[in-house]
């Protein structure tokens, strides 16, 4: 009696209507949960996710420098994943260009901050590009699986960042590489306006839209479209598949790169296996829920970091257990996932006679 269809097309309001919609009836939902597992006002929970986001100065700004990891990365598989090459191994890429970060902040400090800084950045995005460049040019001409392959590459990544931890552990013995260059900074992203990660926005937000428009602009963007859409078509139209993969999913690597130099330069000053944070994966999510348009991103990034800020600040404040507010982020996760199903397809009610006749 129902039947589901493929959309041909959809308005962008009505797509957003959709998710509007989802996010509302999941805090419905989660208000019912909340509410049964504790007896404590919804309202008061969800003011609480609130001000562990925003609500101070300093929240905030660590609220935005976790936005901006996330989409920096999300950003870095908007190429691989629009030409179906399931880019798996953003955490590893992540982990090496940290690592380069670090190696530079270590054995080059000597030489002038900002030339220390060009040197960390370009090095870093190499690194990246080339970790990246392993699985790509076996895709191109070995067609290997590149989800098993990039996801293997990760646990590489991890071993390699480990050794260099050991190798550079301070204080001997911590098993951890205590904050480097702490005492003249020496290869740190400088404050501008006062704010320490004010720059990390404007490299984050530069690279968002310039993939914006390498994507919608450009005769590249062009090319891993038509390879997304069919490789067979990409090749009557004498597009070289091979090249376009190698080219794209290099540049992936080489923005996930950045991402690490971020990470040590800009955040935390320190590596550690724990650098890239998980952020690989989740930014899987944000790639599909934007349909890998960049400005989206910006918000899907913001709205998850601020659910995972808002789940730590309740499971403190209220004393809830932490799988509870686990639970209500994967709440709010299954209604936003699942609004994309009624956006791409749906649900017609067949009529009477037409039953009968199939009948």
């Amino acid at each position: 009696m129902i039947r589901i269809s493929r959309r041909a097309s959809i308005p962008r309001w009505r797509s957003w209507l959709i998710r509007l919609l989802a996010i509302i009836l999941a805090l419905m939902v989660n208000a019912v949960v909340i509410y049964a597992l504790t007896k404590m006002n919804p309202l008061k929970v969800y003011e609480a996710m609130f001000d562990g986001a925003f609500g101070t100065n300093r929240r905030l700004w660590n609220t935005i420098q976790e936005v901006m990891m996330l989409l920096c990365i999300s950003v870095a598989l908007a190429p691989s994943f629009k030409m179906r090459f399931w880019n798996i191994g953003a955490e590893g890429q992540v982990l090496i260009g940290g690592v380069v970060a670090a190696a530079c902040m270590i054995y080059l400090k000597s030489i002038p901050s900002a030339l220390l800084l060009m040197i960390m950045f370009i090095l870093s995005a190499m690194a990246g590009g080339i970790w990246s460049f392993i699985p790509a040019i076996s895709k191109a001409k070995l067609n290997t699986n590149e989800t098993l392959f990039t996801l293997m590459m990760n646990y590489i990544a991890i071993q390699l960042t480990a050794y260099f931890v050991a190798l550079w552990e301070n204080p001997k013995g911590s098993n951890c590489v205590n904050i480097i260059n702490q005492q003249n900074g020496e290869g740190w992203l400088p404050a501008i306006f006062g704010k320490p990660y004010a720059i990390n926005v404007i490299i984050v937000m530069t690279l968002t839209v310039l993939m914006y428009l390498y994507l919608r602009r450009t005769k590249h963007g062009y090319e891993i479209a038509v390879v997304g859409a069919s490789k067979n078509t990409a090749r009557y139209a004498a597009i070289d598949v091979g090249k376009v993969t190698v080219r794209t999913v290099s540049i992936s690597g080489a923005i996930c790169g950045i991402a690490g130099f971020i990470a040590v330069a800009g955040q935390s000053h320190t590596i550690s296996v724990n650098t890239a944070g998980g952020r690989g994966f989740v930014a899987i999510i944000v790639a599909w829920l934007s349909k890998f348009n960049t400005l989206v991103m910006v918000l899907i990034s913001l709205l998850l970091v601020f659910m995972e800020k808002g789940a730590t600040e309740i499971a403190s404040s209220f004393n809830i257990n932490d799988n509870i507010s686990k639970m209500i982020m994967g709440i709010i996760l299954f209604f936003i996932l699942g609004s994309e199903f009624f956006i791409n397809y749906k649900l017609e009610i067949a009529k009477a006679e037409h039953i009968s006749k199939e009948a």
